[in-house]
């Protein structure tokens, strides 16, 4: 079976199913951790309301059969259960078929928290982990050697990760081209990390070196992913260290992180054994029919599938973060085709005046992730996901993106609501809720490296207007007039 196999691509599949099952621990437990708040019965935007608007068939999902939340953090600490198990190497040890059941089990799971997950799910690297995962399930385990047909599928999944957002950059944001767009994403991206400060103190120069070098990485490249060893193991490489600078710089929940993983697709033992010692490989078993057919059969699926995604990338409209089905099989991907030049901030203010004023005493809250306390400095999150925050980020770019759930945050804070306070850094009512709720926009910006010694912030902020005027809740005679 030398054309259906290859031993040498042993150690890429030990990594890229080890770490693909770390990731989707943490997917999981940020469903089992934020689940509540953000999609719970008294969350931001409740999984019960969503599925008797949307059909099945419109976001295929268990919980159109069944929903409480007891219900869906049972699942998602069921599925942090199992990918624990699997990056421990559980699914070695058991049969083919049974190894295979597993990692299936991850992807229904995760689909089905992602197809009624609703604005908090529409990140890309949502169906990127859904991607990568449902081809997982066909890369068998120490039954058999490595099928290349899911090795090439990843490598093609890792093409278009890249490429894409290669060619979105270079279709939108000026700046990308004239190798100016760092001088501002540093700051301004939606979660910066505890070295974005430094990263984005750099010389100019040096961003024009990073710039450059992102488009060789995500523009020529991808393209030595599909070329002989080693030097598709040396593209792999060249793709994991820029991913990793990118992890260094800011927090983008597991998109780097699963990127880094794709890229081991591409590397042989034979290319890591000439720079690194490695065990010899392991003396694996000739793939029985059953699963070159298993193999086969979605390898045609997705190859058939890619048709929308390979347009997409030629196409001038060109879509970023789009699933073509809802199974998230094939999927177009791109960040950041522009790039914002100033950083707002919505910060949520309350107070316990019955008549608030806009010099009263108003108190503010702290998120997890996001910039607020300007002498805080920003901390490192990803892989884990802090949904609220990024949204926040959106937020502040446009009211458009604030929709029904901004509503639905406020009215939380005004009744002190649990699940959603448990999402935030501090809630400065600890004892009874405020009476009112308002949210100011701001405009920050990192201090300049003498400003800090000076004054020992991180950032420097400045009103720039009200977002959300103070609102309270309608009193019980009120209610009862309406």
């Amino acid at each position: 079976m030398d054309w259906f196999t290859d031993p040498d691509y042993w150690l890429s599949r030990l990594v890229v199913q080890r770490s693909l099952a770390v990731l989707y621990l943490v997917a999981f437990l940020t469903a089992a951790l934020q689940g509540r708040g953000l999609l719970g019965d008294r969350g931001l935007l409740p999984v019960r309301t969503f599925v008797r608007r949307v059909p099945f068939r419109q976001s295929p999902s268990i919980f159109h059969g069944h929903y409480s939340d007891g219900f869906f953090t049972a699942v998602s600490w069921s599925g942090a259960a199992l990918a624990a198990a699997v990056a421990a190497g559980a699914a070695d040890q058991v049969p083919l078929g049974v190894a295979m059941a597993m990692w299936a089990l991850l992807w229904l799971l995760c689909l089905s928290i992602v197809n009624v997950g609703q604005t908090w799910y529409g990140f890309g690297w949502e169906s990127l982990l859904l991607e990568a995962g449902f081809l997982a399930v066909f890369l068998g385990n120490s039954e058999t050697e490595p099928p290349v047909l899911v090795l090439w599928l990843m490598r093609w999944l890792l093409f278009r990760v890249e490429f894409g957002a290669g060619m979105i950059k270079m279709r939108g944001d000026r700046c990308w081209r004239d190798l100016t767009c760092l001088d501002h994403h540093h700051e301004t991206q939606p979660m910066p990390g505890p070295l974005s400060w430094f990263f984005h103190h750099l010389p100019k120069r040096l961003h024009r070196i990073e710039t450059g070098a992102n488009h060789v990485v995500q523009l020529v490249v991808p393209f030595l992913l599909f070329t002989p060893q080693p030097v598709a193991s040396a593209a792999a490489g060249l793709i994991i260290v820029t991913q990793l600078w990118l992890v260094l710089s800011g927090n983008f929940a597991w998109l780097n992180w699963l990127t880094i993983v794709l890229a081991f697709s591409a590397v042989d033992a034979g290319a890591v054994a000439a720079v690194l010692p490695l065990p010899h490989a392991p003396d694996l078993p000739d793939a029985p029919p059953a699963f070159i057919a298993a193999v086969i059969a979605p390898t045609v699926l997705v190859v058939a599938l890619s048709y929308w995604p390979a347009r997409n990338l030629l196409a001038r409209g060109q879509r970023m973060n789009y699933s073509f089905n809802r199974l998230h099989l094939v999927n177009a991907y791109g960040a950041f085709g522009s790039v914002s030049r100033v950083r707002l901030e919505v910060v949520m203010e309350g107070t316990a005046e019955a008549e608030p004023t806009r010099d009263g005493v108003w108190r503010e809250y702290g998120f997890r992730g996001k910039p607020g306390d300007v002498h805080r400095l920003p901390r490192q999150f990803a892989p884990y996901h802090l949904r609220l925050d990024w949204m926040m980020w959106f937020a502040a770019l446009s009211p458009a993106y604030a929709g029904a759930w901004f509503t639905a945050f406020a009215e939380a804070l005004l009744r002190n609501e649990p699940s959603v306070l448990r999402l935030l850094r501090t809630n400065p009512f600890p004892d009874a809720p405020p009476v009112h709720v308002r949210a100011l926009l701001y405009r920050y910006r990192f201090t300049t490296p003498a400003e800090r010694r000076r004054t020992g912030a991180w950032w420097e902020r400045t009103l720039v207007r009200e977002y959300l005027p103070p609102v309270r809740l309608p009193n019980p005679a009120e209610e009862a007039q309406r």
